[in-house]
């Protein structure tokens, strides 16, 4: 069987060769705007790129306002700085991410707290949520309070799990009853729609990644997006050292971040921005091949788009139902040269989050010991 879906990913791909399970993709005017940057001298944090990229991005996602920050990570450790978040506060989010969304956290002094995940989004669980908070929680002067630790849950980071749209108008919606800002952790779904709005657009603020296997990258990125121009003030001062505008002088007004994005890698990102909807197609397309092509196999699901969804499939995924099977099928792809990867260790599994509350997390397990993601190259 894993000899037959290795030969059908290559015929897919038409090689034989290595297959990396996402590569990135410059087909368009890359080179043309990198070269344009150089030739300007404005190559690091000031520049029209920068400019131009938010101004782009902001447009692309349905969005006031894109502050761009230097990856994805600092896009959301200053996404819950906007929310309000400060040490000694909790953050509710799924064991099921990548660690950059644990570690934004805990670069606040704040701690995590996980809850559940749908089996059919791999995102936070609007229903686990609502279940954790009537358990362990209580308002209390207008702020959620966890009885447990008797510390405030000022924020609820759920992810879109490869692109893949969680739940997110009823998470917003259990978030609002329980005083809680919902931040949005779309580093992986640029692209993709929930009931026709784009994601990153339902929380008081989002982040998103240009990491260089995202499905438009700059080698490196990120940025916030709000539509709250207060916030989006403060994320941009913040975000450039807090330093006070002024021809000469170094005034700064409070503690901020060097998470400025350079020219160069927006005028990357322009161009990439200018080719998404080739990368949609394509990424669309393929996901349709693979959900053909494992339709009849009993063993394997093939993971599709949610309800009410318009996913960008940045990672296709499958499950590998008999969880003894997938270390198996692991070890023989990419011993064949087709290179895939199991979903990340649950977040509270790692040593240093193993003391963090935690809720019932069947699903979350469940999909830990059997997603895998699958070559999933933009093919052109």
């Amino acid at each position: 069987m894993y000899k037959n879906i290795v030969a059908f990913i290559q015929e897919v791909y038409k090689t034989k060769d290595f297959l990396p399970l996402h590569e990135p993709l410059f087909i368009g005017n890359e080179k043309k705007y990198l070269n344009d940057c150089i030739d300007s001298t404005f190559v690091s944090s000031v520049g029209k790129y920068v400019d131009r990229f938010e101004e782009e991005f902001a447009k692309k996602v349905g969005s006031k306002y894109a502050i761009a920050t230097v990856n994805g990570t600092a896009a959301l450790h200053v996404s819950l700085i906007l929310a309000g978040v400060t040490k000694d506060d909790e953050v509710i989010t799924q064991p099921l991410t990548f660690i950059a969304t644990c570690n934004a956290i805990e670069y606040i002094g704040a701690k995590s707290v996980f809850v559940d995940v749908d089996v059919d989004t791999m995102g936070l669980s609007p229903d686990a949520l609502e279940i954790f908070l009537e358990e362990n929680c209580e308002i209390r002067n207008g702020a959620c309070v966890n009885k447990t630790t008797n510390k405030t849950i000022k924020a609820c980071v759920p992810m879109h799990t490869f692109g893949h749209a969680c739940r997110i108008d009823e998470i917003l919606e259990v978030c609002t009853k329980w005083h809680i800002t919902l931040v949005e952790d779309a580093a992986e779904s640029l692209g993709s729609f929930y009931k026709e709005k784009h994601t990153g657009t339902f929380g008081k603020v989002s982040a998103f990644s240009f990491n260089g296997n995202k499905i438009i990258t700059s080698g490196g990125g990120g940025v916030i997006v709000t539509d709250d121009e207060v916030l989006a003030k403060r994320a941009k001062h913040l975000t450039t050292t807090a330093k006070i505008p002024h021809k000469w002088e170094y005034v700064h007004d409070c503690v901020g971040f060097n998470y400025r994005m350079p020219n160069l890698n927006a005028a990357l990102l322009v161009a990439q921005l200018e080719q998404l909807e080739v990368f949609l197609v394509s990424k669309r397309e393929l996901a349709l091949k693979y959900e053909i092509f494992f339709e009849e196999n009993k063993e394997i699901e093939f993971i599709k788009q949610p309800e009410n969804s318009s996913s960008n499939y940045w990672l296709q995924a499958i499950i590998v139902k008999d969880v003894k099977k997938r270390d198996a099928f692991l070890d023989y792809t990419n011993t064949n040269g087709v290179m895939t990867r199991p979903i990340w260790k649950l977040m509270n599994e790692l040593e240093m989050f193993k003391e963090c509350q935690c809720g019932d997390l069947k699903n979350a397990k469940y999909l830990e010991e059997r997603v895998v993601n699958i070559t999933s190259s933009v093919r052109v």
